[in-house]
């Protein structure tokens, strides 16, 4: 019994551990945004055409009129990021996450103060969804 216990543990920590290396493998890249909302209205295409989220492992780059960099740390659904250069220098803003039809679909809570609880930002003022593909 203690033998399949034993077991059970190490498979759990190894299945942990290749689910961190999958979502950077899996997130790293140059994303372009196809879709954006904040409040539940849409942003028109003009507004995020010349956008980029390029994720590395631990690292981000947004290039808007300017260029934001910082920290991103993952669990499997959430997305902690920490401004460390540009407009966003010394915000912490937190988000959801899921990938979806070859997508990056992220609901960020501007104020930073939780999670948002759902892709929905229809009643959420400081709720903005973004949906990527990968360039």
């Amino acid at each position: 019994m203690k033998k399949i216990a034993f077991s059970f543990i190490i498979l759990l920590c190894f299945g942990c551990t290749a689910t961190k290396k999958t979502n950077s493998t899996v997130l790293n890249g140059t994303w372009i945004p196809i879709k954006q909302e904040m409040g539940g209205t849409l942003l028109p295409n003009a507004a995020f055409e010349k956008q980029k989220l390029i994720l590395n492992d631990s690292t981000y780059t947004v290039i808007t009129e300017s260029i934001d960099k910082g920290i991103v740390k993952y669990s499997s659904t959430t997305i902690d990021i920490y401004g460390k250069e540009g407009v966003n220098e010394g915000k912490h803003f937190t988000a959801i996450y899921k990938i979806e039809n070859k997508q990056l679909i992220i609901c960020y809570n501007l104020s930073g103060n939780g999670y948002p609880e759902s892709f929905d930002t229809k009643n959420s003022p400081m709720c903005f969804l973004s949906v990527f593909k990968k360039e």
